[in-house]
């Protein structure tokens, strides 16, 4: 019997039960990059599985988000099984995926195994000849406890920590040959897809190098961020020093009652951090102007605000000045390729205008400070005058600030950059990452449905915009910072799941966000829950889950 299967709007008609990587095959020369998954009626599904009924399929390549997260998510499994295969399953105590660096991810590996030029070329020829072989990535599905047995017998013991907690009586598997493991999303159906990639030596372990969306066919340059990858380092380390690097480790300090401590741990932590970043501005009169930016939901208000009472304590006046505030007129506002008014963009700055100003306060007179009006669209006076004495200091925030094209006539040692983001520590498993990108999405969730009324599936659908304008106009600049400020909490998702997941499930079916909001639900589940009425009243997860103590 044969069955449709409606692509791009067109028919096509096939025997009941056909691959969808054989339709897949068929439909590739429509494609300019490599079909890696398909949606029937919406759903996401791997190649591998059957046209059963007449559905609507949607091909999706390495181009795209969910294309590109199962190429890299099959390429990190094709990794370990060579990183296996080379070092010898008895000498390798633990292959850890640590965190994003460059287009890459760190790894390293724990047991008696040198990590060296020839041990690397050794693992990637061998993962080259796997990709030749076009091996099966095959997925099985078995009972948990089945699961948790295969687990410790190959020595994983963070899958098998993680799977106590899993609710479901099942769990999907996957094997490339006899290697087994699980990982959290969808495969490719082979290894022969995995034909892009590259291994390079870095500090104690190594990079695996991943193709972009941009450009999936071709593997960037490496080009570490070193300020970045030190600030992470030190934050895996701390969390390994509490024992708490994976989901599986915090559900365990939570099944036994320790998050209190290590919530009150976690804040004084970063409070001690404010303070140590307070007290270098402090230690040099000649800083005038800390320029704060980071990528959406870093947390930078609150973090500001904090800042400014150590820099008081310090015995500072500080000023906070957004750069919001200096806005073009709304009708000088530049417009992206859709005819939208881009306000990312630099050119969406009343640059000189900030500069006068600033430097006329650098030069002690007296300023009167605009306020953008975002109903108008004008900035407007309402005299709001600034002088700044010796003790005045500036507290800037906003996301080109990093840039010396906004401060450009500003003396260099007159500024004090800080760079905020959350840099996620925790991952699921040695495996299983959590994109940072992830956090930051459930952070504005949260805030925009309680601030804003903005539903989830608005937060989502914009949110590969604002991941665009970071791109454009924070990353590039985030190695220009004088100090990095990671503001994370090892705790948050457990405590955020509570205010994510009712939003998620008011996605319906039909819209175009299900998917993504289908794969939160799905990473959220791995979570306990905790309460919020622990969380400090000045803690920057406050600024998303609301009950703070600052007027934001």
């Amino acid at each position: 019997m044969n069955v449709k299967a409606i692509v791009n709007g067109k028919i096509y008609e096939y025997p009941s039960g056909t691959l969808f990587e054989t339709i897949a095959a068929d439909m590739q020369k429509d494609y300019p990059h490599d079909i890696v998954l398909v949606s029937a009626d919406g759903r996401l599904r791997e190649l591998t599985k059957r046209l059963s009924s007449d559905a609507e399929l949607k091909f999706y390549t390495t181009a795209d988000p969910a294309g590109c997260q199962a190429y890299r998510r099959s390429l990190t499994m094709l990794l370990m099984k060579a990183v296996y295969h080379v070092a010898g399953h008895e000498a390798v105590v633990r292959a850890q995926i640590q965190h994003s660096v460059s287009s890459g991810y760190y790894c390293t590996i724990e047991g008696s195994v040198t990590v060296d030029e020839s041990f690397l070329k050794s693992v990637k020829q061998k993962m080259l000849d796997y990709v030749e072989r076009k091996i099966p990535i095959k997925k099985t599905n078995v009972n948990t406890d089945k699961a948790l047995r295969i687990f410790h017998e190959h020595k994983m013991y963070d899958k098998e920590k993680l799977f106590r907690y899993r609710r479901a009586s099942r769990v999907n598997l996957y094997s490339i040959g006899d290697f087994e493991d699980y990982y959290y999303g969808y495969m490719v159906p082979d290894t022969g897809y995995l034909k892009y990639f590259e291994l390079y030596l870095y500090d104690e372990g190594f990079v695996l190098q991943f193709p972009t969306m941009a450009e999936p066919e071709s593997v960037p340059p490496f080009r570490p961020q070193h300020k970045v990858f030190q600030v992470l380092k030190e934050a895996t380390q701390w969390a390994k020093l509490m024992e708490i690097s994976t989901v599986g480790d915090l559900n365990d300090c939570i099944a036994r009652g320790g998050m209190q401590h290590l919530i009150m741990t976690q804040e004084a932590l970063q409070e001690r951090r404010i303070a140590e970043i307070a007290s270098r501005i402090a230690s040099d009169p000649g800083k005038k102007f800390i320029m704060i930016a980071g990528p959406s939901s870093s947390g930078k208000t609150t973090f500001s605000h904090r800042l400014s009472i150590q820099l008081s304590a310090a015995g500072l006046k500080p000023h906070p000045i957004a750069v919001d505030n200096y806005f073009v007129e709304r009708e000088m506002t530049p417009k992206d390729k859709n005819g939208d008014y881009n306000f990312e963009c630099l050119e969406a700055i009343d640059i000189e205008l900030f500069n006068r100003q600033m430097c006329e306060l650098l030069s002690g007179k007296a300023v009167e400070l605009p306020r953008f009006n975002f109903k108008t669209g004008k900035k407007e006076y309402n005299g709001e005058y600034l002088t700044l004495g010796k003790e005045d200091i500036l507290v800037i925030e906003g996301i080109h600030c990093l840039n010396d094209a906004l401060s450009h006539s500003l003396p260099r040692d007159s500024k004090f950059k800080i760079y905020i983001s959350a840099l996620t520590q925790l991952n699921v498993d040695e495996h299983n990452r959590i994109p940072t990108t992830d956090g930051r999405l459930i952070r504005r969730m949260v805030r925009d449905a309680r601030t804003r009324g903005a539903s989830a599936a608005r937060t989502i659908a914009m949110w590969p915009s604002v991941r665009r304008g970071e791109e454009e106009n924070i990353f590039p600049f985030q190695e220009e910072a004088d100090v990095m400020f990671n503001s994370a909490l090892i705790y948050e998702l457990s405590v955020l799941k509570q205010y994510a997941e009712p939003i998620l499930f008011g996605i319906g079916r039909e819209t175009p966000e299900y998917m993504e909001a289908k794969r939160l639900l799905k990473f959220l589940d791995y979570f306990l829950g905790v309460d919020s009425t622990v969380i400090p009243d000045n803690s920057l997860l406050r600024e998303f889950i609301g009950g703070g103590c600052f007027r934001l």
